[in-house]
C-alpha cells in the first residue's frame, strides 16, 4: 500500500495518474498546502522540501521499513521500477523516457510555475516578468509539438514522461497558450485526458479539494512568502 500525500496540484496529479493507470492501491493523505499543511514537522520528516507531492511505501522491495519518497520525478521513477511498468528495461529506452522525465522537471514544470505566478498570483503585474514566462512556456510547448510529430507519445510508448508532462499542460488557458498553435501535442493532449486513469486521477483531485489553492492573500503568503524559518 502506497500512503500519498498530496494536493491537487500538477506536481500532485502526475502520481495519481500512475496508481490510477498501474492499478496500484493507495490512500491520499490530503496536504493543504494553501493553509500551511506542508510546514507541520510530521510532514518535512517525509518531504523535507516542504513540497507534495511525496509517498510512504509501506511494503518496499527490500522487504524492510516503509520508505519514503519526495519529489514528483523522484516518485515516479521509484514507483515504475517498484510495478514493472511505464519505464523501459532497456537501457536505451530507460534513457530516452528519463530525459523527458527531466525535461519536464527541469523545465515545462518550473517555467510554467513561473508562468503561473506573474500571470496570475503576484499582487503586481511585471511586463517583463510575464512576457518572459509567457514566452518561454511557449517555447518549451514548441519542443514539445515537435517531438510528437512523428510518435504518439514521448517516447514512443506511453510511460512516466507523458505522465510528468500532461498535468503541465491541463492549465494551458492560464498560461496564456492555444493549443491550436501546436497540432501534434493537442492531439497527444486529447488522447491522454481520454484515458481512463486520467479521468479517474483528476476524478479524485475534485473530490478532495474544488478551491483554487490561492484564493486570499492568507494563502498567497502561506504559498509565497516563506522563508527558512519554516522548514527549521
Amino acid at each position: 500500500m502506497i500512503d500519498l500525500y498530496y494536493w491537487t496540484t500538477p506536481n500532485g496529479h502526475k502520481i495519481t495518474m500512475f496508481l490510477e493507470e498501474t492499478g496500484t492501491p493507495y490512500t491520499i493523505k490530503p496536504v493543504n498546502i494553501s493553509k500551511g499543511e506542508q510546514f507541520q514537522p510530521e510532514f518535512l520528516v517525509i518531504s523535507p522540501n516542504n513540497r507534495i507531492p511525496a509517498i510512504v511505501d509501506h511494503a518496499p522491495a527490500d522487504g524492510g521499513e516503509p520508505l519514503s519518497v519526495f519529489e514528483s520525478g523522484a516518485i515516479l521513477l521509484y514507483l515504475a521500477d517498484k510495478v514493472g511498468r511505464l519505464l523501459p528495461r532497456d537501457s536505451r529506452g530507460r534513457a530516452e523516457v528519463t530525459e523527458w522525465l527531466m525535461w519536464q522537471m527541469g523545465g515545462l514544470g518550473p517555467m510554467a510555475g513561473q508562468n503561473h505566478h506573474f500571470v496570475q498570483y503576484a499582487p503586481e503585474k511585471l511586463p517583463y516578468a510575464i512576457d518572459r514566462y509567457v514566452k518561454e512556456t511557449n517555447r518549451l510547448y514548441g519542443v514539445l509539438d515537435k517531438r510528437l510529430a512523428d510518435r504518439p507519445f514521448v517516447a514512443g510508448e506511453y510511460s512516466i514522461a507523458d505522465i510528468a508532462a500532461y498535468p503541465w499542460i491541463v492549465p494551458h488557458e492560464r498560461q496564456q497558450q492555444k493549443l491550436e498553435d501546436f497540432p501534434h501535442l493537442k492531439r497527444w493532449f486529447e488522447t491522454i485526458r481520454a484515458r481512463p486513469a486520467t479521468q479517474r486521477a483528476y476524478a479524485r483531485a475534485a473530490e478532495i479539494n474544488t478551491v483554487a489553492t490561492v484564493n486570499d492573500a492568507q494563502s498567497r503568503q502561506v504559498l509565497f512568502g516563506q522563508t527558512a524559518s519554516a522548514v527549521r
